[in-house]
């Protein structure tokens, strides 16, 4: 590991300066300033074409044409959950966990993730037999196999239907308490971001508007009427009025 990632890893999980991207002369990501702390759940909220899924490829690695005296700095170990589970339709479950690993310690690991994820018993299902929910949680132990120190995640819940989200809200908050990498979910969903994370931003024409802090203990229930405060401020900051809320 390389002594600036080995001191970013014990301090910060992600550190951005000045990060900027453009599609044909748009300026999608104006300038971002952004510091994670290693294992800190942070959720990213922002308008549809707002930068978000932007900025995320950008920490990730994916997205190579982020231009200006930007610095973006993460550490080594890190793994990316999107929308789609994007498990392979020719390889069975655990051969979709375990995809670029092998060896005898490495199935060991792949399997220990599927039971993590309520998946004990499914290693050799094909994914088209798994629920869209079932997916997800294989997409997640195929993310968790890895060990990561940042985990990315791309609107993962966002096909399911509210009670599957519900149940995928809960085993991704266990998960993290088991694992505690540093978290960046991006979401479209106010009372996501707000029931998972402990810090929410707004992007808000291509900076960050408003970082808050949720202070609030672990469980949160949607039907907390103390979490209206934290609502009221996001959908302040992304536009919307109560009267239309």
């Amino acid at each position: 590991m390389a002594p600036h990632t080995e001191q970013l890893t014990r301090s910060a999980a992600v550190r951005l300066r000045g990060l900027t991207r453009s599609f044909d002369g748009r300026t999608v990501l104006d300038g971002v300033d952004l510091d994670i702390p290693a294992g800190q759940f942070v959720a990213l909220l922002g308008h549809s074409g707002s930068g978000k899924s932007t900025l995320l490829r950008a920490v990730a690695g994916l997205d190579h044409e982020v231009t200006g005296e930007g610095e973006l700095t993460a550490p080594e170990r890190v793994s990316v959950v999107f929308q789609d589970s994007r498990l392979l339709p020719w390889r069975r479950v655990l051969d979709n966990v375990l995809l670029g690993l092998d060896g005898r310690e490495a199935v060991r690991k792949g399997r220990e993730a599927l039971a993590e994820v309520g998946l004990k018993g499914r290693e050799r299902a094909w994914p088209n037999e798994l629920s869209g929910g079932e997916a997800q949680r294989a997409a997640l132990a195929r993310s968790l196999v890895r060990e990561p120190e940042l985990l990315l995640a791309d609107e993962p819940f966002g096909a399911l239907d509210a009670l599957t989200r519900i149940k995928m809200h809960a085993l991704l908050r266990v998960l993290w308490e088991a694992h505690r990498p540093s978290v960046l979910l991006v979401t479209h969903d106010v009372d996501e971001a707000i029931v998972l994370a402990d810090r929410v931003l707004v992007l808000d024409h291509g900076r960050i508007g408003l970082d808050l802090t949720v202070e609030r203990p672990h469980p949160r229930s949607y039907r907390d009427p103390l979490l209206g405060e934290y609502r009221e401020r996001l959908l302040t900051a992304l536009g919307v009025t109560s009267d239309v809320a």
